[in-house]
């Protein structure tokens, strides 16, 4: 009897067992579960503590991604945080911390160096970005979206400049600082698309390392894009309480004005045989700028994001290449965006440097760029046939985090159908500003 008792409990044993399991693989880091999750950073941990992590790319790859899924992962859930663009925030913050608390040993730190400066792995991902997000837009979008756009967006980034050069020069801070250093990066187009082309631009004219300048400019966006933020979401409630001022998604009153909104993407199949096209282009957008740079005397990351928006504007590349590199944008922006903010932050972003920068003045610095960029695009509605509350969300995309900003300023005003306008102010907008403060930087130095 035993015996059959035995027998009945260890299939529920091994029941609970399986279902346990299940449970815990249903847990996901990232898109990883969290059992091979755990499994994996274990290795990497362990090859690191024991100075076995190899000092190439390898062990770079391994370690920022570790980091990036996890922490980029975290951000996305914690409370308030994630509306604020979180998982930059800490996946650049606490590596950076980490660093200061010497946390990373030798072996870790090189590895990262080596991919990251070494390899360049900076400059790749700035490349690829550059030419998969301008190959990759809507033409008409790119078209008709500017020419719409362009009154509000010229009009709210003069405010901007503006307002944050009388602000900062009131707390102390010179003209050129303010605006190179501060309005710039906000208004910059995001990490990705904005400061690390501008800090190779810098680099390039200023003589220092782009570390230097990513540093200097990185508190200055991610303070702007919360702003942006709560500021989207403030417009959601005031088009709740006052209607007539809301086109609840609907930026021009006219309804024959919307055929943005309308505007099919189309459909671009995978194809992994173009996405290695779209590598090649993108690499030699990067060699072309740098080649051009020689002759025409400006930075080259300036000369490959014009020489993109030339070839999606003429056509020049088969539609198959365009969309090749914009598949490979969006696997690399996807899957690498992330590991890439660890890598800044643990290479980047000197935790003391931060700190020395970030003040109360600083603070208001940042607040006025965008508070002029969102009230300029709110007060000219009335004379563009739009509703203001839209205007303003939409204008306010210019001083957000890039695509992802986007995303966290379009939630937080639960307006994400108005995405195709947020890409004209956010790429197109970034675009010009950081070959304008480019050419400014080079006639002022």
């Amino acid at each position: 009897m035993e015996n059959v008792g035995q027998l009945k409990v260890k299939p529920q044993t091994e029941s609970k067992k399986a279902n346990f399991l299940t449970q815990l693989s249903e847990i996901k880091v990232g898109v990883i579960p969290l059992p091979l999750y755990a499994a994996l950073a274990t290795i990497v941990f362990l090859a690191a503590y024991f100075s076995k992590l190899p000092t190439d790319m390898i062990g770079g790859f391994a370690v920022i991604i570790v980091l990036g899924v996890l922490l980029g992962d975290i951000g996305l859930r914690v409370p308030i945080l994630k509306d604020i663009g979180g998982p930059a925030i800490l996946a650049i913050f606490v590596p950076s911390t980490m660093v200061f608390l010497n946390w990373f040993n030798p072996n870790s730190m090189e590895a990262v160096h080596v991919l990251m400066k070494e390899s360049n792995f900076l400059y790749f991902y700035i490349s690829v970005l550059v030419a998969g997000s301008i190959l990759g837009m809507n033409r008409t979008v790119l078209i008709k979206g500017f020419s719409r756009m362009f009154v509000p967006l010229v009009l709210g980034t003069l405010a901007s400049v503006g307002a944050g050069l009388l602000v900062g020069m009131a707390f102390g801070y010179s003209a050129y600082h303010t605006f190179f250093f501060i309005i710039v990066p906000i208004i910059g187009g995001g990490i990705g698309e904005g400061i690390l082309p501008l800090s190779i631009a810098y680099s390039a004219i200023l003589g220092e390392s782009s570390a230097t300048y990513v540093s200097m400019m990185i508190p200055a966006a991610i303070i702007g894009n919360v702003v942006a933020i709560i500021c989207a979401g403030l417009l959601k409630r005031l088009g709740e309480k006052r209607p007539h001022l809301s086109g609840n998604g609907i930026l021009v009153k006219s309804g024959a004005d919307n055929d943005l909104l309308n505007t099919k993407e189309e459909e671009k199949k995978i194809d992994f045989a173009q996405m290695g096209t779209g590598l090649l282009v993108a690499c030699s957008f990067f060699i072309f700028g740098a080649l051009m740079s020689k002759f025409v005397g400006i930075p080259g990351a300036i000369i490959m994001i014009i020489a993109a928006a030339v070839a999606k504007y003429a056509k020049l590349l088969p539609t198959k290449v365009e969309h090749g590199a914009f598949h490979l944008y969006k696997f690399v922006s996807t899957s690498l965006t992330w590991p890439l903010m660890v890598g800044l932050g643990m290479l980047y972003v000197p935790l003391n440097d931060v700190v020395k920068v970030i003040s109360p003045g600083y603070i208001l610095v940042c607040a006025s760029v965008v508070l002029a960029m969102v009230g300029t695009g709110f007060f000219i509605a009335r004379f563009m046939n739009m509703y203001p509350v839209e205007s303003a969300i939409v204008t306010g995309c210019h001083s957000g985090l890039g695509g992802t900003g986007d995303v966290a300023i379009l939630s937080a005003s639960n307006r994400m159908g108005m995405m195709p306008f947020a890409q004209i102010s956010t790429r197109l907008g970034g675009a010009a500003t950081v070959i304008l403060a480019t050419l400014l930087l080079n006639f002022f130095s």
